[in-house]
């Protein structure tokens, strides 16, 4: 009885430090939950995405300064956050900005040399950038990961078209 009480107990004093979400999302007081700037960001990278994919590269672009403005808040508030400096490369990257891309990406890779997203990203990148041998050093890192990134850089090391929106 005294254990089962005790299990209640941790489970209320779980949820009620976590504010009762499992998102990171936040709340407005009146226990509405308001979306974070990632994750605003992320929605914004995806509708770029189908938007690129259908041709529409103007619309896409302007997704893509919308996600990057919300990205570089989102690491202002909370710095040096992997998934953010993932995005924080992609975005730059997807509006030509190259050099500067690289330079979230490898900031990313600082904090977590693994990350599967950065790696895959940046491997496009050097791909983008005529450097072959680095998107072979990063296609390395994912041979292991058991995942679509790996085959995606791949075939794109290859020449292969992909299409993974």
């Amino acid at each position: 009885m005294i254990r089962k009480f005790l299990s209640m107990f941790a489970v209320y004093i779980l949820l009620v430090t976590n504010g009762f979400s499992a998102g990171s999302s936040s709340s407005d007081g009146d226990g509405v939950s308001k979306k974070t700037n990632y994750e605003k960001a992320v929605s914004h990278i995806k509708s770029a995405k189908k938007l690129e994919k259908k041709g529409d590269l103007e619309k896409a672009n302007k997704k893509y300064a919308k996600a990057q403005k919300l990205l570089l808040k989102s690491n202002k508030k909370k710095p040096n956050k992997p998934d953010t400096l993932n995005y924080l490369g992609f975005t730059t990257r997807k509006l030509g900005d190259f050099e500067n891309g690289e330079k979230y990406y490898l900031q990313g890779l600082a904090i977590n040399p693994t990350h599967i997203g950065i790696n895959e990203y940046l491997g496009e990148l050097y791909v983008a950038t005529n450097r072959h041998n680095l998107a072979i050093e990063r296609l390395e890192v994912l041979k292991t990961c058991n995942c679509n990134e790996y085959e995606e850089l791949k075939a794109i090391i290859a020449g292969e078209k992909v299409s993974k929106y």
